[in-house]
């Protein structure tokens, strides 16, 4: 019996994470947007429904938690339980980037991503910083940024 409750437990917690509209992407969409930018978001017909899509500078953005893309960083670390089950989860995620990433830039768009830990925890930026980068990005030729905490 309890390991039903357990399960539904899981269930409800797993269904309660975001995929998108998360706190993150949101300071990003508020701040790139009173810098005067203008764009899309979880474009379906895009290779990886990229958070945003900005057509006018042919870029694209990825706000990427670290838990579930599996980030080098202090935010990151295996689940205690049910390990092979979050290493295939985590690691299809990961190859699902890696394949979105190359169509993308097959199809001649730039990508940023930036990872959570930049937003987030004793290593993050501050916003203006994140946003200065993103900015300079942008409006620059480079075909891509990451940016993560330091």
């Amino acid at each position: 019996m309890a390991d039903v409750h357990d399960q539904a437990t899981r269930s409800r917690n797993m269904a309660a994470i975001r995929g998108s509209h998360t706190k993150p992407e949101l300071m990003i969409r508020k701040a790139l947007h009173a810098a005067g930018f203008r764009f899309r978001l979880h474009v379906r017909d895009l290779p990886g429904k990229p958070d945003l899509v900005l057509p006018k500078y042919h870029a694209v953005i990825f706000v990427n938690g670290c838990f579930w893309h599996h980030h080098d960083c202090h935010l990151f670390r295996w689940p205690a339980t049910r390990e092979p089950f979050w290493r295939e989860k985590i690691g299809r995620n990961v190859a699902n980037d890696a394949k979105a990433n190359a169509a993308l830039h097959e199809e001649g768009w730039r990508i940023a991503t930036v990872w959570e830990c930049a937003l987030k925890g004793k290593t993050r930026l501050t916003p203006a910083t994140v946003i200065e980068k993103l900015t300079v990005w942008l409006r620059s030729e480079n075909d891509s940024l990451t940016i993560r905490g330091t």
